[in-house]
């Protein structure tokens, strides 16, 4: 039985399904979403979305949505489902659904009288192209297919407004039409394995609901263009495969290019191979290198969640090679600001003052997978760069006292942590001076390098190491037994927040295990939940559990409650070096919390923030990397600790 299956009694209750959103991409930047029962729900949704490199670097809606409609005796039955204004849900085609199987492709099977009939979609790697195979299983009559394309020809994130600026025109090609809305636009090509009858009648359709985004607070209506319709018999037994991509296809190639894809897909079987599936859908090939894009629907691809995602993105899921092709891109960009200063056009956030500090820490879990040696070969080089680079307070962002050794920030007037959430362009939450998790990475990757080097240089980081590790534990352990979040001046952040356990879950820490286990108390009675670590305890002030309301609403809620799964890693490190064998069935049952999820929100997957409180529902970016990779190196961190 597969693992992501769902019955007519869930996809006929729209209540349940729709809240259910499936993702594919092609690792070049496009994607295909919508809910289970294919009705979009977010102005992001879309059959084909894809990267305009001329129009900036954002996603484009091309085609909204395809139409189906099954005749048979002169009778139609739409199996089409929108919500237009006011709520309307039409045509209801919901209702014909027998089930929903995810387990390689999505596969949608409707019962429509004595019809049965398959649809299957798939996206072409590297390609910005989509294939939908539909197969006629059961029929006792003639059967057309009539299929409506749902144009849009947008920015992933605007609305689109009749107007009539469109293009109208819509030349006939081999099996089937193209398109080209809006001057700018590259041309839509929609074609068929079986030759078709095109039947040109353009309407506008107007009022469009997206009711995600009206959840959201944020514009939700929108009207579509529907250039004409085109008419397919089929026979019992037989498949046939619509294409729609950015460049003309043979008809006579699509069903071995759909069978070649196949092929190559992880099947779902299993809560490893969901989020191994999840996490391969992030990655980004690019003629200038390789990237992790950090989340969808609207996720870019940011410097921090690269390297915090890296490794279970990766080594997790055995690709080291993703790994090298990766870490390659990302170093060239941090090397060139840490260099001349440039800022990398696609790598968000190359500049901030703790990339140099997670990207030891992903090298890291190199040299733990791979050996010192083999890391050292390869990557000692930039991790030595980084570090002197810091040391000698040639970072813009990052600088070391001189009396303490440990590391500093000024993050008053612009976010300069994780916790980066922003209101008029100020930080939320202005973690600035000393921050917990900086210091204890800088100590982590101070004694890392000294693991690889030998002679002064192993002297010269060892000796910074020593130099902060005792006014690390005086600044922020405190008589309560964790650690302050920031401490700037004579202020110390009482807030209990999980930066603290980053500072207990990595490899070296200047604290010892008897102060390692006081802050993990901590951190399980206020922060854990089984969706991950909270961002701010509930007896904290300023506590605000869900991500809800206005944007402003939601922006303020953000690092103050929700609860984000990635930390998962560093507590299961952390817990994993108290307690030793002891805690590898907690952490196991832990993560039950994370499986149920594979059957929530996006299936297959982990949204990027879940409410701090119980029913832990998950909110923001549907697919999240860091999220995914974290749960994923957890997975194989206990694999390994039962087997050493």
């Amino acid at each position: 039985m597969s693992y992501l299956k769902f019955d007519k009694n869930l996809m006929i209750n729209l209540e349940q399904s729709l809240p259910k959103e499936m993702l594919r991409t092609n690792q070049s930047g496009a994607y295909h979403c919508t809910t289970v029962v294919d009705c979009n729900t977010r102005k992001q949704h879309g059959l084909l979305v894809v990267p305009v490199p001329e129009l900036g670097d954002s996603w484009h809606v091309m085609l909204s949505s395809l139409d189906e409609t099954v005749y048979q005796h002169g009778v139609p039955f739409n199996l089409g489902l929108h919500r237009y204004s006011g709520g309307v849900m039409n045509p209801n085609g919901h209702k014909y659904i027998r089930e929903f199987d995810c387990e390689s492709v999505p596969r949608t099977t409707y019962r429509v009288g004595g019809v049965i009939l398959t649809k299957e979609k798939i996206f072409i790697s590297n390609e910005n192209r989509i294939l939908i195979r539909y197969t006629l299983v059961e029929a006792h009559s003639a059967t057309t297919l009539r299929f409506r394309p749902v144009l849009a020809f947008r920015e992933a994130n605007e609305l689109c407004i009749a107007n009539d600026a469109i293009n109208t025109e819509i030349p006939e090609i081999d099996n089937g039409v193209s398109a080209c809305l809006y001057n700018g636009y590259p041309r839509l090509y929609m074609q068929f394995s079986h030759k078709p009858k095109w039947t040109y009648d353009p309407h506008w359709y107007n009022g469009f609901e997206y009711v995600k985004d009206l959840e959201r607070g944020v514009p939700y209506t929108e009207d579509l263009w529907v250039p004409g319709y085109f008419d397919v018999p089929i026979k019992k037994g037989e498949s046939v495969i619509f294409s729609a991509g950015l460049s003309e296809v043979s008809p006579r190639q699509l069903s071995k290019m759909y069978e070649k894809e196949i092929a190559q897909r992880t099947c779902r079987t299993s809560f490893f191979n969901c989020l191994k599936n999840a996490v391969k859908q992030c990655y980004l090939n690019e003629p200038d290198g390789m990237y992790l894009i950090s989340g969808y629907p609207w996720g870019k691809v940011i410097a921090r969640n690269t390297f915090m995602a890296l490794p279970g993105a990766t080594i997790a899921i055995n690709h080291r090679e993703d790994f090298e092709k990766i870490a390659a891109t990302a170093l060239r960009a941090l090397d060139g600001f840490l260099t001349n200063g440039t800022l990398h056009s696609r790598l968000q956030g190359i500049d901030l003052p703790d990339i140099p500090l997670w990207a030891v820490w992903a090298l890291q879990q190199y040299a733990k997978s791979y050996g010192k040696e083999e890391c050292a070969v390869r990557y000692l080089g930039d991790i030595k760069r980084i570090l002197d680079t810091i040391l000698e307070n040639r970072h813009p962002m990052l600088k070391v006292d001189q009396e303490s050794g440990m590391v500093y920030t000024e993050g008053r007037d612009k976010p300069m942590s994780w916790m980066n959430a922003s209101l008029g362009g100020r930080p939320i939450v202005p973690r600035t001076g000393y921050l917990v998790e900086f210091n204890a990475l800088w100590y982590n990757a101070l004694v890392f390098a000294t693991r690889l080097t030998e002679g002064a240089e192993q002297e010269k980081y060892q000796a910074a190491a020593d130099k902060m590790a005792e006014p690390f534990v005086s600044t922020f352990l405190n008589d309560y037994g964790y650690l302050y979040d920031y401490v700037f001046g004579t202020y110390a952040d009482p807030s209990v927040r999980p930066n603290m356990a980053i500072a207990i879950g990595l490899d070296y820490s200047p604290l010892d295990r008897r102060q390692r286990k006081r802050v993990l108390d901590i951190v399980t009675r206020e922060l854990l939940t089984p969706k991950g670590l909270r961002t701010l305890s509930p007896k904290s002030f300023g506590y605000r559990p869900n991500y809800l309301g206005s944007p402003e609403d939601r922006e303020m809620a953000l690092h103050n409650g929700p609860a984000r799964p990635w930390l998962m890693g560093f507590y299961s490190d952390a817990y994993l070096k108290v307690f030793g064998m002891s805690g590898v069935s907690y952490i196991d049952r832990m993560l039950i919390g994370f499986e149920d999820e594979m059957t929530q929100g996006c299936i297959g997957s982990l949204s990027q923030l879940y409410d701090g409180n119980p029913p832990y529902v998950g909110r923001g970016a549907i697919s999240h990397v860091t999220n995914v990779a974290e749960v994923l190196r957890t997975l194989t961190t206990l694999k390994k600790f039962i087997m050493d």
